[in-house]
């Protein structure tokens, strides 16, 4: 179908992003920079400004010897979680200052899902939560651990050179 200035539309045309899914493509773009998180698996699933998403798909290989999701592959997914949050939140270039975890419960399942909020925004840090959940093989999320953690704006002396 063609419109009145002749520009095809309808079925096949690509359509403007919306602002939400422009946020969402440069978050997986970014995602897809981090030669740790491709190689783990992540998925960005939602992004928001303060708000954020991460699934990742448990493998045997990332398991402890307890048939457990490893405590460092958990602590990854809410700092990666935290750091988006914050840097939504904060519109720029952020990286994680501090943060700390507390595992609740063993993490199992095939998924981890990682949540998380800004929960204080600054003009050079904020502070955000997250919440780990597992996904049981019936679909159902149960609570493994929660975190918060502090992300600040990174100075000009830290950004990567281009």
């Amino acid at each position: 179908m063609v419109d009145d200035n002749h520009n095809q539309v309808g079925e096949g045309a690509p359509a403007e992003l919306s602002a939400e899914e422009a946020a969402l493509a440069r978050g997986r773009q970014l995602l897809a920079q981090q030669p740790f998180s491709v190689l783990l698996g992540t998925q960005l699933h939602a992004l928001s400004p303060g708000a954020v998403e991460l699934h990742l798909p448990l493998t045997e290989k990332l398991y402890q010897q307890y048939g457990f999701a490893h405590g460092g592959v958990v602590s990854y997914m809410a700092d990666n979680a935290l750091t988006y949050a914050g840097g939504t939140a904060m519109k720029g270039m952020v990286i994680t200052s501090e943060f700390k975890i507390n595992y609740l419960r063993p993490g199992r399942g095939k998924c981890l899902i990682a949540r998380a909020r800004a929960v204080h925004v600054g003009k050079s840090q904020s502070v955000c939560s997250c919440q780990i959940f597992d996904v049981q093989d019936d679909g159902v999320e149960k609570l493994c651990a929660v975190a918060q953690g502090t992300i600040v704006r990174m100075s000009p002396r830290e950004k990567p050179a281009s």
